[in-house]
């Protein structure tokens, strides 16, 4: 049996708000698209972006996010959710704060710390917890720093059967 490679950091109520949703478009808040965010966040600066956007997107749809950060140090690949580390401190720290931004804009969120390879724990978490839609943002390389560089969003879009939304960070 797999151990579990996730780790839950902090959620918030998922209570549904008055007037969210798109009623005025004729679809209950029960069959609006994309109930269920993944927003994957690598704690970079590229991450404002993708949240802001997503943000926006969730007052709209009445939708729950879930925030996912993939640990990817040394003692994370090696421990795993038993991980003591500067990087496990701050990963954590980070995800509850973003947690907490999505709370106080009133939209249900929940923060989790995957370790080891990012498109792995992306795909799996996926497959294994599901949702409406993969949001993740891009840094912006061309051509051969693509080849290299952007592969995680990339293989995730490939990899998944739900739409994955890619949005470059400027």
């Amino acid at each position: 049996m797999a151990r579990d490679r996730r780790r839950l950091i902090a959620s918030s109520p998922a209570r549904r708000p008055e007037n969210r949703g798109a009623p005025e478009l004729g679809v209950s808040a029960d069959h609006a698209m994309y109930q269920s965010i993944l927003v994957t966040l690598d704690t970079t600066k590229t991450d404002r972006a993708i949240i802001e956007h997503v943000k926006r997107l969730a007052k709209l749809t009445g939708g729950s996010v879930v925030l996912l950060h993939v640990a990817t140090g040394w003692a994370a690949r090696t421990f795993g959710p038993d991980a003591i580390s500067p990087e496990i401190r701050e990963d954590t720290a980070y995800l509850e704060s973003v947690r907490a931004e999505f709370a106080a804009a009133g939209i249900p969120a929940q923060a989790e710390l995957a370790y080891g390879d990012p498109v792995n724990e992306i795909v799996r978490w996926v497959r294994e917890q599901g949702c409406d839609l993969v949001a993740m943002s891009t840094h912006g390389h061309r051509f051969l720093a693509d080849l290299f560089l952007g592969v995680t969003a990339n293989r995730v879009q490939h990899s998944v059967d739900v739409p994955v939304l890619l949005l470059r960070a400027t």
